[in-house]
């Protein structure tokens, strides 16, 4: 890599800092979307597009963000809707985001600059992020440090795979990360019973728990990285004939650098491998961290609009909103005196045939025990026992997921439709898969519907067939 700053390289190719100036003011929106609608004319036309349709491109994104107040120096004396538009193109090309080549015939085309396109499709990627995944990459750098033949034949080509999928596994470690802290956020953010459920069972479970962060877990990651970064240094780095095989392939692909400076690129990408393992651990502890803030916040977050959806709800929640506004910033404690005025929660009238004496019982004291204190340090018992109830707790929860995992180990294929006698249930299958069946028959997301002989023959009464020691109505599965 080079030794040029980053700051360097980057304002000598977006020529200035006027190009990254028009994403950070009070009218970012507005250019974002101008920006967005340009680059999506632009990739229908190569060759570029006429000025005329890109003011009209402009000007439509203006109608859409009504009340904006540019800068006297963004709009010169611009006067109507079309005089705007043509001095932000001005804008757009004195920024280099838009490029007005001169052409020798009398037509005026613009291109959208192929860094502002780079910037875009960023933009879009943080907006709409895709969902979180762990490969097999770390694993895979595990797998291949252990290979004694390829360390022996190819050392250097080696190393150079390992360290890409490492990068690779620790940017989806972050997607993980970035993940779940959405999740958490979204689940805060809920209003309803319905809501809260849905991304604690539908998002998250499918995205999360049962893909990304069930293959973390089964990787072996804290067993598997020391044994890897141990090898590291006692085959590669301790062994004089290996580094020599990776110095001489390091002068066949860069003859012009001398021996000491190729030996000192193998061992600094060695270096940069070991500290790339290391960061690895840290970063799953992390997510372990945030999944179980995830669980406890969801479970807290559900209790919540329990107690605030019944008849009193509005009532409960102005009030809860009330003493967050009051307490915004501190932390109530019983000691403390001096509290603010929170509004009063007014309770229904209570009433007591007997009066209020019928309420009183004598206290009792009871002899202060001594407890013993809790242990700060969680072992890796109890963590690995806490991660089994929460695989235990998703995996028997009654998803739509649940449901079409069963639907799926069903025989054929789209469109086959199986009787309820001639269901059979899979090893390990429960009573619970059938509830989650019946459940979520008329989800967006089931990859079935149910026909029900009794709809189109209300005057028969029902048959029942028997599913593993169950009884249940006649039905059929339809697969989509």
């Amino acid at each position: 890599m080079s030794d040029e700053h980053l700051s360097t390289a980057l304002f000598r190719e977006t020529r200035g800092a006027a190009f990254f100036r028009v994403l950070a003011g009070k009218n970012a929106p507005f250019y974002v979307d101008a920006l967005t609608a340009l680059e999506r004319e632009a990739s229908d036309h190569p060759d570029g597009v006429s000025r005329e349709v890109a003011i009209g491109i402009i000007e439509e994104t203006l109608e859409a963000h009504p009340g904006i107040e540019f800068d006297q120096d963004e709009l010169l004396e611009s006067r109507d809707l079309r005089e705007k538009s043509r001095n932000l193109l001005d804008v757009f090309v004195k920024s280099h985001w838009l490029e007005e080549p001169p052409r020798r015939d009398w037509r005026r085309m613009i291109l959208f600059d192929a860094h502002g396109s780079t910037l875009i499709t960023a933009l879009r990627k943080i907006a709409w992020p895709d969902a979180a995944v762990f490969t097999d990459k770390i694993t895979g750098v595990c797998s291949m440090l252990a290979d004694e033949v390829a360390l022996s034949d190819q050392p250097w080509q080696t190393v150079e795979n390992c360290l890409s999928n490492v990068r690779e596994g620790i940017n989806e470690l972050r997607s993980m990360q970035k993940s779940v802290q959405r999740h958490t956020r979204k689940q805060l953010e809920e209003e309803t019973l319905q809501g809260n459920l849905a991304v604690v069972f539908d998002e998250y479970t499918d995205q999360i728990s049962q893909s990304c962060y069930a293959a973390l877990v089964r990787a072996r990651l804290p067993t598997r990285l020391p044994e890897s970064v141990q090898r590291i240094v006692t085959r590669i780095i301790d062994d004089t004939t290996t580094l020599n095989a990776m110095q001489e392939e390091v002068l066949k692909r860069h003859p012009d650098i001398s021996a000491e400076s190729a030996r000192a690129r193998v061992l600094s990408e060695l270096d940069d491998l070991i500290e790339q393992l290391d960061q690895v651990l840290p970063m799953a502890d992390e997510i372990d961290r945030r999944t179980a803030d995830f669980t406890r916040r969801s479970l807290a977050r559900f209790r919540y609009l329990q107690d605030v959806t019944g008849e009193r709800r509005t009532e409960m929640k102005s009030f809860f909103e009330s003493a967050n506004r009051a307490l915004a910033g501190r932390k109530l404690q019983r000691s403390s005196s001096t509290l603010p005025n929170l509004p009063e929660l007014l309770l229904p009238a209570v009433k007591l045939p007997a009066g209020l004496d019928s309420l009183y019982s004598p206290p009792r004291r009871h002899a202060p025990l001594e407890e013993d204190p809790f242990e700060d340090e969680v072992s890796d018992e109890d963590r690995a026992s806490g991660l089994d109830d929460m695989q235990r707790t998703i995996r028997d929860s009654l998803s739509v997921a649940r449901a079409n995992r069963l639907v799926k180990s069903m025989p054929g294929g789209k469109g086959e439709r199986i009787e309820s006698d001639a269901i059979e249930l899979p090893k390990g299958a429960a009573a619970g898969d059938l509830i989650a069946l019946f459940l979520h028959a008329e989800a967006p997301d089931a990859r079935y519907r149910l026909d029900v002989r009794r709809v189109s023959e209300e005057n028969l009464s029902p048959s029942l067939d028997t599913i593993k020691d169950v009884f249940v109505e006649r039905f059929a599965v339809i697969k989509k």
